[in-house]
């Protein structure tokens, strides 16, 4: 995509019948970023600021599903915290300034997340001290079986505030990246017309909310699609305040909501998830050099 999370993943959906597949991937996945792969051999001092250790928090974007070619974690792939070279993570970039950073990035994203699940992933990162945290969350909220069941903007809030209060009390310094939900609305403007696409979110049930009759013309399901593609505007302007309220270490990056993307770089199974040019995008999009925020 070009925010080459959020971009994203979902449906409580799909993933939740596939959630001991993902599960056994990820025990399996081995290395800093929750995946094979070998990391670059990175000599001099460490650049000024940058981390010594990282974790990303959210859902099946960051956690690389669909990534492989197959339905199951691969955190080898994640834009934030995998250790493929395909992708330069920005555990990779950050690598490359600062070894100290070495096998010390952990990926507690998790497939059909919500925003619900920010807070306990958060008290992970706590825990391990992380330094430089990601955040991407918010498809899952917006992806339900009908509009009425999108998470409110309010529940929305409250528990990406209770996420960042607790990163905030346990890891005060620490430089905090929210990316913006990825823009739903646009992946059904592109896939509407493209029938693989098409047979696709109909046979997973992907985002029903969004992509349920996708080449319906009928205003009820216009109707449907403007209602999501507002609340995810309003998710984004939830996670800008949120993060703006946490102060000067906190970034709020729009781009992957913004930037446009294509159908190339999602995986041709579910043609939903981003494939590992997508999380390439994902990781040069949302990158920025400057430690701390």
């Amino acid at each position: 995509m070009t925010y080459r999370a959020g971009v994203v993943a979902f449906r409580r959906w799909h993933v939740a019948a596939l959630a001991s597949l993902a599960i056994f991937a990820l025990a399996c996945e081995a290395g800093a970023g929750g995946g094979g792969g070998s990391d670059p051999d990175p000599t001099g001092p460490p650049a000024k600021g940058y981390p010594s250790s990282m974790a990303a928090l959210g859902d099946s974007i960051t956690a690389g599903f669909g990534s492989c070619g197959a339905f199951l974690v691969c955190g080898r792939n994640s834009w934030s915290t995998g250790t493929a070279d395909a992708v330069d993570s920005h555990y990779l970039r950050i690598l490359a300034k600062n070894p100290k950073i070495r096998n010390k990035a952990r990926n507690f994203a998790r497939p059909g997340a919500s925003a619900n699940s920010l807070p306990a992933q958060a008290s992970q990162a706590v825990d391990m001290k992380a330094q430089y945290v990601t955040i991407l969350i918010g498809a899952n909220d917006a992806c339900a079986p009908t509009p009425a069941g999108m998470t409110s903007v309010a529940a929305f809030r409250r528990d990406v505030d209770r996420a960042l209060a607790r990163l905030k009390k346990g890891l005060p310094r620490t430089s905090v990246l929210v990316a913006a939900v990825p823009d739903l609305y646009r992946l059904w403007q592109l896939g509407r017309n493209d029938p693989e696409a098409v047979r696709a979110w109909a046979r997973f049930d992907t985002c029903p909310s969004m992509l349920a009759d996708p080449t319906s013309t009928d205003e009820s399901d216009d109707q449907r699609r403007r209602q999501v593609r507002a609340r995810i505007n309003d998710y984004n302007d939830q996670l800008g305040q949120a993060c703006g309220k946490y102060g000067k270490r906190c970034r709020f990056d729009d781009d992957v909501h913004e930037s446009g993307f294509s159908l190339d770089q999602l995986n041709q199974v579910d043609h939903f998830h981003p494939n590992v040019e997508g999380q390439a995008e994902l990781a040069d999009v949302t990158f920025s050099p400057r430690f701390p925020y």
